[in-house]
């Protein structure tokens, strides 16, 4: 594939998941995050294998960012999940402290 071809994957790739992630709303936004993990690790493998077959300097480095971005937003996502789950956790542990009393 040449660079061309590549970087418009690349840009369709962003503007896609710019509107899938945008047209969630803010309600539904935490539970659905760790299904968006899973979308998010997809963009990633993706924006990888356009930076491995790169082959001019400017696409190389536009997916390079996207892999950064990616990355960033998938670590991201797994946090935000980790602590809402926590919190969930922390009501059951309150509610059985409060029944052993």
């Amino acid at each position: 594939m040449g660079g061309i071809e590549l970087l418009t994957i690349t840009v369709l790739a962003v503007f896609v998941g710019f509107e899938v992630v945008s047209k969630v709303s803010s309600i539904l936004h935490t539970p659905l995050m760790s299904g968006a993990n899973a979308i998010h690790g997809i963009i990633l493998v993706g924006a990888i294998t356009v930076a491995g077959q790169a082959t001019d300097g400017w696409v190389l480095v536009v997916a390079l960012l996207a892999v950064v971005l990616a990355t960033a937003n998938l670590v991201g996502g797994f946090v935000v999940t980790d602590r809402m789950l926590e919190m969930f956790r922390g009501r059951r542990a309150a509610a059985r402290d409060g029944e052993a009393k």
